[in-house]
């Protein structure tokens, strides 16, 4: 009788720790409540071409960059696309998701040369007013960033037809002797 006592528990402790290694099922997105909780999977990111930006595309998460308030976006630089020098009047914080993304403080656009490189998980602070320029260099893979401002997160350009010809432009250009 002792026997089969033990036979019986150990088929019943064996058969108990079959049961706890079986693999949960796991439920899928649609089983959550959408008005306590919104996500969006990778694929379903709505990724459009990039105002001003060659060759980069943007995707807006949360909020409206052109209005005053929080907003959440990502950018999508592909190898060998920049902007060029300018500056925001908000702060803005960005986290490097994939891809080296390449930044620059200097108003001389110099992708090759002036360029410092930003790996994934990199945290960086773009302080309002204050010139730089960034995207991903040729030859190299596409960087994504997520950028959280407080709009509007408008961006003044340095160089080019629409350039600035005073403030924060004009002062870097002074600051770093650049005409």
């Amino acid at each position: 009788m002792g026997t089969g006592l033990l036979a019986g528990l150990a088929a019943g402790v064996l058969g108990g720790a079959a049961l706890a290694a079986a693999p949960a099922v796991i439920p899928d997105m649609s089983t959550l409540n959408p008005a306590a909780l919104k996500a969006i999977i990778p694929s379903k990111i709505p990724w459009t071409a990039a105002a001003g930006l060659n060759g980069t595309e943007g995707a807006t998460l949360v909020g409206d960059p052109s209005k005053p308030g929080f907003y959440v976006q990502m950018n999508r630089f592909h190898a060998g696309n920049f902007s060029h020098p300018h500056y925001h009047v908000n702060d803005r914080y960005i986290m490097v998701i994939s891809g080296t993304w390449w930044v620059s403080t200097s108003v001389v656009f110099d992708p090759e040369h002036n360029t410092v490189p930003m790996k994934p998980g990199t945290f960086v602070v773009h302080t309002g007013r204050e010139v730089h320029y960034d995207g991903a260099r040729a030859g190299g893979e596409d960087a994504v960033v997520m950028i959280f401002g407080q709009g509007p997160g408008t961006r003044h350009e340095c160089t080019g037809p629409n350039a600035e010809t005073d403030g924060p432009c004009a002062a870097a250009k002074a600051a770093q002797g650049v005409k």
